[in-house]
């Protein structure tokens, strides 16, 4: 179960851009003054760090704002306020294509739990993806049980990681699945497609649904 729902986060960020907006700003700036800075830099910092994992985009610009001596209190605030915003924005949106290297792991036990727990609180576009997501991730996992390279060296050298729908072409030759998981596994990485460019009214939710649960009895069918 996810620690905090999706709500939750969403509405932490939000309060923070309330507290740094209702906040008295200085005439000559239109900045917060650096009492108020000090508590909306404390909580906009907590927040990016819990739901954020340390390598995310969102992370990293904290930090380097966070880090330059140059700026005051007052502009930190103001920038952190900006990404809280940026964040809120990615959440509230369901661009969650990059979700799993956004948000931290702990907050869900598995991609395919994020995904229901996504469903549940009504971003049946984003549950799609990520439930997609989960999919594809235990492909790479099972080619790699199967020594099914993962991925090709192209003739300049460059590496370029196989597509899902290869992989489980290249699964089912080497007897990894049926043929079976093999045609439903291609209908639900259109599903995943789908919804990752915005063809939203191609699937509905209860076809999302159905994805999440047959990826969890897949996985649980196939262990990596």
């Amino acid at each position: 179960m996810a620690k905090e729902t999706y709500q939750d986060y969403i509405k932490h960020l939000e309060s923070i851009i309330q507290m740094h907006e209702k906040a008295p700003k200085q005439n000559n700036t239109g900045l917060v003054y650096a009492g108020d800075a000090h508590g909306i830099l404390a909580r906009a910092e907590s927040a990016i760090s819990k739901i954020c994992n340390s390598d995310s985009p969102y992370t990293l610009r904290m930090i380097k704002i966070l880090e330059k001596a140059s700026d005051s209190e007052p502009t930190k605030a103001a920038l952190l306020v900006g990404i809280v915003k940026a964040l809120k924005g990615e959440l509230i949106d369901g661009h969650l294509q990059s979700l799993p290297a956004l948000i931290r792991g702990e907050m869900f036990e598995s991609l395919n739990e994020m995904a229901r727990h996504l469903l549940e609180e009504g971003y049946k576009d984003a549950a799609a993806v990520i439930g997609g997501t989960s999919l594809e991730s235990h492909l790479q996992q099972l080619a790699i049980k199967n020594g099914i390279a993962t991925a090709v060296t192209m003739s300049d050298g460059s590496v370029r990681h196989k597509k899902a729908h290869q992989l489980n072409q290249e699964l089912r030759k080497s007897g990894a699945h049926t043929l079976f998981d093999q045609k439903q596994i291609t209908a639900w990485l259109d599903l995943r497609n789908n919804a990752a460019h915005g063809k939203y009214s191609e699937y509905n939710e209860d076809q999302v649904f159905r994805l999440i649960e047959w990826v969890d009895d897949f996985i649980s069918k196939n262990p990596a």
